[in-house]
C-alpha cells in the first residue's frame, strides 16, 4: 500500500520514539560540531536530509573524510569513510550515552577521535521506545518537507542558509536574509546583526504538542501579524511570534505541497515587505 506524502503524525503516539531519535541526532550533531569548521549562524552543528535519513555530510578526519548517517529506513547509524570503511550501529532504544559510546568506538576504529564529552548525555538508562514503523512514517513526512523547503529556498533571490535540521529542537528549517543589517546592532555580531526570517517544521513541543510549520522574523516588524495568511494558517503570538500552520492541514489538503508553499511564500513576502518598511522608517 502506498503511503501518503504527508501521513498523519500525531506526537502523542510516538513521542518516546521521537525523543529517542532526537537524542541520537544530538549525539551526531555534537560530532559534527567538533569536526566541522565554524560556519555563520551555527550551520556547522546542524544535520542535512539524505535519501534515507539525516547526515552530517562528509567531514575531515585526518587522512580521510568520513560521514555519519542516521538511517531511518534501515534503522541504524552508518559510518562511512573515503577509504571505503563501513560501520553500522543498530537503533534499539539505547540511551544517548550508550549510543554515543558506540559512535565514538566506531570512529576510533577509523582513527577519528572527536572531542566529545558524553557526560552531557546523562547516564545509561534506556532512552525509551523505538518504534520502527513510527520512525519510517516520520521520515516519509520529513523527506517531503525537506523537498518543499528546498523548492521554496530556490525561489528566493536573496541569501539563504541551507535546509537543515537542528538537533537541539529537532526542527527542519531554512533561513532567509534580507541583506540589511539590524539598526543599532554591532555588524560583527554574526548571530544578531542580520535581518532575517526563519521557516521551519517541528514535530511538536511543550508549547504546541503536535507537528507544525512556523515562519518567524528577526527583528519582528510592526504590523506583520495583521497580514492575512492562507486558509488554515494563523499568527502565533504567545511565547514566540510567527506564522503557524499545523501539519494536519497538509494531511487533509488535496494538494499538500502547494498548501505548504503558499504558507511559506505568503509569510516571506509579508515579512520582507514589512521589514523593508520598518528599516526605511527606523
Amino acid at each position: 500500500m502506498t503511503q501518503p506524502l504527508f501521513p498523519p503524525l500525531p506526537l502523542a503516539k510516538w513521542k518516546a520514539t521521537r525523543d529517542t531519535i532526537q537524542s541520537y541526532a544530538q549525539v551526531v550533531g555534537k560530532v559534527r560540531r567538533a569536526m566541522t569548521p565554524h560556519q555563520k549562524h551555527w550551520s556547522h552543528i546542524s544535520l542535512r536530509a539524505a535519501t534515507t535519513g539525516l547526515t552530517t555530510t562528509p567531514m575531515w578526519g585526518g587522512d580521510c573524510t568520513f560521514e555519519l548517517l542516521l538511517d531511518f529506513v534501515g534503522h541504524q547509524l552508518v559510518l562511512t569513510t573515503s577509504h571505503g570503511e563501513w560501520f553500522e550501529i543498530d537503533f534499539d532504544g539505547q540511551s544517548a550515552r550508550e549510543f554515543g559510546e558506540e559512535v565514538l568506538d566506531a570512529l576510533d576504529e577509523v582513527g577519528v577521535q572527536p572531542a566529545l564529552d558524553l557526560n552531557q548525555f546523562g547516564d545509561k538508562r534506556p532512552a525509551g521506545d523505538y518504534d520502527a514503523e513510527a520512525v519510517e512514517t516520520f521520515w516519509q513526512a520529513l523527506s517531503q518537507v525537506d523537498q518543499v523547503f528546498k523548492q521554496f529556498k530556490g525561489e528566493l533571490r536573496e541569501e539563504t542558509g541551507p535546509v537543515q535540521l537542528w538537533p537541539h529542537h529537532f526542527d527542519l528549517a531554512v533561513l532567509w536574509f534580507s541583506g540589511r543589517l539590524v539598526p543599532g546592532v554591532d555588524p560583527a555580531d554574526e548571530e544578531k546583526a542580520d535581518e532575517q526570517m526563519n521557516f521551519g517544521f517541528s514535530t511538536g513541543d511543550e508549547g504546541i504538542p503536535n507537528p507544525y510549520f512556523y515562519a518567524t522574523a528577526y527583528p519582528w516588524p510592526d504590523g506583520l501579524e495583521q497580514t492575512p495568511l492562507p486558509a488554515g494558517a494563523t499568527w502565533h503570538l504567545t511565547g514566540w511570534k510567527g506564522g503557524l500552520l499545523m501539519y494536519d492541514e497538509l494531511v487533509q489538503a488535496a494538494n499538500p505541497r502547494e498548501k505548504l508553499l503558499e504558507f511559506l511564500r505568503t509569510a516571506q513576502q509579508a515579512g520582507a515587505a514589512k521589514m523593508r518598511y520598518s528599516s526605511s522608517s527606523a
